[in-house]
């Protein structure tokens, strides 16, 4: 596919305040791990691969932890998270104000780690043979609700096919989405509702990859 990084934004790590690991000290003299239990992380997908190296190295030193990460979304994760539901969030986008206050409601405190920074990149199939680049007007038309939005792609430019455009794109509760919809459309921008949506960045791909006037964006 045609990879078109257009913004970059930090990806973090929320956790909430527990009390300290317990180390012990075998013959050797060496630092022994000896804490137990569940760790439960869940949120950004951009963060996920992150997130899973951590918890493999983690476990392997750690073998009485059982690491459990999931992929909700950045505001799904925050949603358990707030609700006491998992120990860490990963998120492609800073706390909401609403958020922390539902952290705070239920006694919830927090500490905010930025941990990467992340591309945006807007993709279209390799079949596409029009499409060298896009202005940042040529996505707000594409992705904007309303009557001028651009259903084909002889919408978005004069000279190119009048097929229809299948979008692809992370679901609203993605902290992705968001960051997409208010740098590129804009924060009194309306988004397109009509777009096939995923919290899974690899069915993003699998669908821009299989058809030739699909348009797509995650972070890379």
């Amino acid at each position: 596919m045609k990879l078109k990084s257009i913004y970059v934004s930090a990806l973090v790590l929320l956790l909430a305040s527990c009390g300290g690991t317990e180390k012990g000290n075998n013959d050797s003299g060496d630092s022994t791990s000896t804490v137990s239990g569940t760790i439960n992380i869940d949120g950004s997908s951009t963060v996920y691969p992150i997130t899973a190296g951590m918890a493999e190295i983690f476990g392997e030193e750690n073998p009485d932890v059982k690491v459990l990460v999931g992929q909700s979304g950045t505001g799904g994760g925050f949603s358990k998270f707030a609700s006491g539901e998992s120990h860490i969030n990963d998120a492609s986008r800073p706390i909401k104000e609403s958020e922390a206050a539902d952290c705070k409601a239920k006694g919830i405190d927090f500490k905010e780690l930025m941990v990467a920074y992340d591309g945006l990149s807007v993709v279209v199939n390799p079949k596409n043979t029009w499409v060298d680049k896009l202005s940042m007007e040529e996505l707000k038309k594409i992705w904007t609700n309303g009557p001028e939005k651009a259903k084909t792609w002889a919408d978005v430019r004069a000279g190119w096919p009048k097929e229809e455009i299948k979008l692809y794109g992370p679901g609203t509760a993605s902290g992705t989405y968001d960051y997409f919809v208010e740098e590129v459309l804009g924060k009194d921008a309306t988004p397109r509702p009509d777009f096939n949506s995923s919290e899974n960045d690899r069915m993003l791909v699998k669908g821009v990859a299989d058809d030739k006037n699909s348009l797509g964006y995650f972070g890379f």
